[in-house]
């Protein structure tokens, strides 16, 4: 299975219908706006389509059946390297920063 297979493309929701609506953000904090700069340029969007794309994934959740979940960790699992992960390293990792 290579990398390119696992990956998920998002297509927004909006491409599927006209948008009447315009809406405006100010006060956007420094650190916000270049994360969602940052992604929208990993992701080869506009700043307003990755934006768009963020909403959509909060506010849009598209419902996964049990089935396709595990089948979609089962697809993430065989991805990972084997032996490259023990038990106490993942408890080690997991507890980390619990107090």
């Amino acid at each position: 299975m290579t990398k390119a297979s696992l990956e998920t493309i998002m297509v927004p929701f909006w491409l599927y219908r006209v948008m009447p609506t315009t809406l405006t953000l100010k006060n956007i904090p420094d650190e916000l706006y270049g994360r969602l700069k940052a992604a929208a340029e990993a992701h080869r969007r506009s700043l307003n389509s990755e934006v768009l794309v963020c909403l959509e994934a909060v506010l849009l959740p598209q419902r996964m059946s049990v089935e396709d979940r595990l089948a979609r960790a089962r697809q993430l699992r065989q991805a990972l390297p084997t032996g490259a992960f023990n038990a106490d390293d993942i408890t080690r990792l997991r507890d980390e920063g619990r107090a």
